[in-house]
């Protein structure tokens, strides 16, 4: 937790960017029946019966200091996905010597997918580009980057959509928009902070 905490402290530096990532299921969801549009005096109404039509991942990463993100939809999230994911992040800061990216502890989100994705020159160098921080079990909320899944759901993806190809088109407004908004993060949890909110965490000596 404290090494993910120093990481946010840093000044920013655009050779070393942080970059947070994080990635969310999308259940697809159509309508059985036709809702009814809102009239004037009547909210729009909507059948409580749903049709799953499967699910889809998405994929976030996200600059705090300088309120960009980069947003991809797939399919499903194999490390084949999380891998060609990491490439387009390195893409876009082809400027960069190493990349942090915070991150959690998901079985997917290791090296050993680049290589089971790249040829292992490829492999090797894009994991070059990377510098690895890893929250804590049961401390996903110290990454940043659930904070702007959370504002993506509430913003864009709060209602049933049944089709992956609508979900990419709503998140890609949504990201052109936050993007062109310069949409920061105020973080304010330090160590200082953790070691007196969260006292039971530390041992006793």
């Amino acid at each position: 937790m404290e090494t993910v905490l120093d990481v946010y402290k840093q000044p920013y530096d655009p050779l070393y960017p942080v970059v947070c990532m994080d990635e969310s299921p999308k259940q697809l969801i159509g309508e059985s029946r036709i809702p009814i549009p809102a009239k004037p005096g009547r909210a729009a109404r909507y059948d409580y019966e749903y049709v799953r039509n499967g699910t889809c991942n998405i994929f976030i990463a996200t600059e705090p200091l300088m309120g960009k993100r980069l947003v991809k939809v797939t399919e499903s999230r194999k490390k084949q996905d999380w891998s060609r994911f990491l490439a387009d992040i390195a893409g876009k800061y082809t400027h960069a010597e190493k990349i942090t990216l915070v991150m959690d502890n998901l079985n997917t989100h290791a090296p050993g997918s680049l290589y089971e994705t790249y040829a292992p020159e490829q492999a090797k160098a894009l994991l070059d580009r990377f510098d690895f921080v890893y929250t804590p079990k049961h401390g996903s909320w110290l990454n940043m980057a659930e904070i702007e899944l959370r504002v993506l759901s509430g913003q864009c993806l709060h209602r049933r959509i049944d089709k992956i190809a609508e979900v990419k088109r709503e998140v890609s407004a949504w990201q052109r928009e936050r993007n062109n908004k310069e949409a920061t993060i105020n973080w304010r949890f330090t160590t200082t902070d953790s070691r007196i909110k969260l006292k039971h965490l530390y041992p006793s000596i």
